[in-house]
């Protein structure tokens, strides 16, 4: 796990348009990074066997919280969080952090660096070969009938015949876990906590994301 990085959880809001100093256009997408809040740090010498950092993010009503979170929360002095995430770290990392500290853009990131993005994909529902699999299908002449979209034959010619394992088959799309790595930041506007970073990310407006400094930069 020497690679891990400590990392912020933030919102995209969605995609715009910068212009460099050459006038070049630049599609980015805006993503909100207000402050998290380290509920818990883990170590090899504890309990947990290992060394990871816990962050809170966003705000949610105490009604819609148990009790053992609501006690979670207050041991750090920490709003009762939307999103928890953890991140594992090396232990001179985990050492050099204490609970309670608020950890905002200007602790992780600058203008010009690569980062890691990980979020959930837009779900697109049940999807055939040829969207889900990109298959360019059968042809549309010589015969061929009701068989355009198809996937063709998924079986074997081995005794008895089977359909092997990860077969690329029609069914859920979307709706998964993704990253997307070396994005770079194109700029950083700590006063409204905005980070605008070049290319997209997976999911939706207001989908939760979490940021980490690139671990293959």
């Amino acid at each position: 796990m020497a690679n891990e990085k400590l990392g912020i959880v933030g919102k995209k809001l969605g995609m715009t348009q910068l212009f460099d100093a050459s006038g070049a256009v630049r599609g980015v997408t805006v993503i909100e990074v207000t402050a998290n809040t380290i509920l818990q740090i883990k170590t090899t010498a504890g309990k947990d066997g290992y060394n990871a950092v816990q962050v809170g993010w966003g705000e949610r009503k105490e009604s819609r919280v148990t009790k053992a979170e609501r006690g979670h929360f207050a041991k750090a002095g920490a709003p009762l969080a939307t999103v928890v995430r953890e991140f594992r770290v090396d232990a001179a990392t985990a050492a050099g952090l204490e609970v309670g500290k608020q950890l905002t853009i200007s602790d992780f990131f600058k203008e010009g660096q690569r980062i890691d993005v990980q979020g959930v994909s837009k779900g697109r529902g049940f999807a055939g070969v040829m969207k889900r699999h990109n298959f360019s299908g059968f042809h549309a002449s010589h015969g061929v009938h009701e068989y355009y979209r198809h996937g063709g034959s998924i079986g074997t010619r081995l005794t008895p015949g089977m359909t092997m394992s990860g077969m690329k088959m029609p069914g859920h799309m979307g709706d998964a876990k993704l990253t997307v790595q070396n994005a770079k930041i194109e700029k950083i506007d700590v006063e409204r906590n905005l980070i605008y970073l070049r290319g997209g990310v997976p999911g939706g407006d207001n989908a939760v994301l979490a940021l980490r400094p690139a671990v293959k930069a």
